[in-house]
This record gives C-alpha cells, sequence and structure tokens, in this order.
C-alpha cells in the first residue's frame, strides 16, 4: 500500500470515518473506525496531513492528534460541503473533507488550547445562567400577574414582587401557588449566585491575561468581550485584516454584486453569534455614554448617528471596535486614545 499523506476524517460520537491518499491522489484507505481505534490507527501512521470538520469535539481531536505528530487543519462545514459528491454519508463526508483540505483558498479555524475551550465554556455557562434567570423573572411575573399582582418593569419591580412572596401575607395568593412561587423564588436567588460566581471567575481570568487587559482599554469593552476575543480568536494571525475579523463575526454587509454593481444589504451575522451580541451591547452602551455627554471622540459617530438610527450606528461602532481589538492582538499594541475634537 502506498503511503497516505492526505487524510480526511469524518467525525461522529461512536463511528469515525477515514479517507486517505497518496501522493498521486489515489484513495488507498477508506475505513470506519470505532472510537476506541482511532488514536491506535493514526498512532501507526506516518505524520500526515489531517483534515477535520470544525464541528463539536474537533479541537479535542485535534490537539490529540498533533500531540501525535500529524499536521491536522480544522474547517468550516460549510466550506466542505461544495466537495460532497452526490448523496450524503459518512464515506462521502470523509472523501470530500480529504479533497477541501488540499485546497490553496481553503480557509481553516485554528485548534483551541483547553485554557481557551474552559474560558468559553465560562462564558457559555454564565449565559444559560443568564437565560434561566430571565425565564424565571418572566415565570413569577405571569403567575403574579394570573391573580391581579403586577410589579413596573425593571429590577425593582422584581425585587418587590421576591419580598411580596417572601412575606406571604397576601390573601389573594393561594396557598398552593404561593408554595410554587417560593419555589421559583428560591431558584431565582440560586442562580443569580450563580452568575455572580461566574463574573467572578471571568473577571479572575480577565486580570491573569494580558492581552485581555489591554483589549479593555477600547471604549465599550470590559471584562467579558475582552476574554471572549482573546479565548475566540487563539491566533489572530490567520485573519488577514481587521475585516475579515469582523466578517468573521458577522457585522459587515452581505453583497449581492454583479456586473461591476455593488449591491450590500443587512449585516451577514455569520459566524459567531456570541461575540456579536457582546460587541453591540459594547457599542450601544459607549452610545448612550456620549448622548449623557453630549459629545464623543468619534466625529465618524456622531454624523452617522445624525442620518441613520441608533441601532445602525450600533452595528457600524461594533465593528469598528473588533477591527481595532484584531490590530490590538495582531500586533501587540496598546490602545491609543484620538484626541477629542472640537466644535
Amino acid at each position: 500500500m502506498n503511503e497516505v499523506i492526505t487524510i480526511g476524517l469524518d467525525l461522529a460520537k461512536n463511528v469515525f470515518q477515514v479517507h486517505g491518499i497518496d501522493a498521486s491522489g489515489e484513495a488507498v484507505v477508506r475505513r470506519q473506525l470505532r472510537r476506541r481505534q482511532v488514536l491506535p490507527f493514526f498512532r501507526k501512521l506516518s505524520p500526515c496531513l489531517v483534515g477535520i470538520e470544525a464541528c463539536a469535539t474537533a479541537h479535542h481531536w485535534g490537539r490529540e492528534l498533533l500531540a501525535l505528530g500529524h499536521e491536522v487543519k480544522l474547517m468550516p462545514p460549510r466550506y466542505v460541503k461544495p466537495y460532497v459528491k452526490r448523496n450524503k454519508n459518512d464515506a462521502a463526508d470523509a472523501e470530500a473533507i480529504c479533497e477541501a483540505v488540499t485546497r490553496p483558498t481553503m480557509r481553516f479555524v485554528p485548534i483551541k488550547t483547553r485554557e481557551q475551550q474552559s474560558v468559553l465554556m465560562l462564558h457559555r455557562t454564565r449565559q444559560l445562567f443568564v437565560r434561566q434567570r430571565t425565564t424565571l423573572i418572566n415565570a413569577i411575573r405571569a403567575h403574579l400577574a394570573e391573580f391581579g399582582i403586577v410589579a413596573g418593569v425593571g429590577r425593582n419591580g422584581v425585587e418587590k414582587l421576591l419580598e411580596l412572596i417572601a412575606k406571604g401575607e397576601d390573601e389573594r395568593i393561594p396557598p398552593a401557588a404561593r408554595e410554587c412561587l417560593m419555589a421559583l423564588a428560591a431558584q431565582l436567588a440560586m442562580v443569580k449566585r450563580q452568575i455572580l460566581e461566574a463574573d467572578r471567575r471571568v473577571l479572575a481570568w480577565h486580570r491573569a491575561s494580558k492581552t485581555s487587559k489591554r483589549l479593555e482599554a477600547i471604549p465599550g469593552v470590559g471584562p467579558l468581550i475582552a476574554s471572549a476575543l482573546v479565548a475566540s480568536v487563539p491566533d489572530p494571525s490567520v485573519f488577514r485584516s481587521g475585516r475579515d475579523l469582523s466578517a468573521w463575526i458577522g457585522l459587515v454587509p452581505k453583497q449581492n454584486s454583479t456586473g461591476g454593481k455593488q449591491r450590500l444589504g443587512s449585516i451577514s451575522k455569520a459566524g459567531n453569534r456570541y461575540l456579536r451580541r457582546l460587541l453591540v451591547i459594547g457599542a450601544l452602551s459607549v452610545i448612550k455614554r456620549a448622548k449623557q455627554l453630549g459629545y464623543t471622540r468619534h466625529p465618524w459617530l456622531v454624523t452617522l448617528m445624525e442620518r441613520r438610527p441608533v441601532k445602525v450606528a450600533a452595528i457600524a461602532l461594533a465593528n469598528k471596535i473588533a477591527r481595532m481589538a484584531w490590530a490590538m492582538m495582531a500586533r501587540n499594541e496598546s490602545y491609543r486614545t484620538p484626541l477629542p475634537t472640537t466644535a
């Protein structure tokens, strides 16, 4: 059998598909592997190029194969799909991965370290707790509204409802309903403690990272956004420019251009939804602060807000924040505050 130089590995939970080719492009390996067989199989092979789709568990297997001396490249699944011939199955997927990984124009995903994945897991866990908090608050409001008890919006209104539940003196609430509300209130208190603990851990990691601390100097970027950027972009050099990072996050317009005519639509919303949401929230905080102070260090933003809605300006500012973050990470620079403009 000729020596294998390139392998396409289709990941799964228990059954993995391997497609390997030699220097002439001929397929020399087509087989299924059980989970326990994957590492022994690659351990016997000479170092080769291994292509994997960037899906669940891809970073784990990438690290494992790198430790065995192989060159591992992760690719977005949407970029691999055009190479699938006819029907979709594991063998066809592995063959498509093997073909895609050799293309000179293919874009690859950097393999994250265990620490970076741990930080992202912390962010996702916090995000889950925040959603649970919102769900519990909405449930408490809705249940009490059925008995004619309504409080104002915001944190103060929720606190009034929780105080009413804790006292248990309102005769409008039946005993059975009060027990349910007390259970929801206890669950809400626990979720709030978990969110505070997650915030504390994010802040501790942020203070231990030099790059994350430098990014915090950008207006609209706090420990949460800075740590998420550093953990999500382990190697900023894979992006040729800040615009490429913004496009990856989904903050640039979609194009439908042809015949030399530029047709730009709304933002693509491709890529990292979590980062995009954080950056937009940070941009909105900058705009709110600028309105309160009556000035801003971004003259272009003032001009844009005069002719476009606030949310459009927020997307533009989030785009700019992402580009500045890329420049600071790629060039190892600190944030330079622009000089204030005078009217």
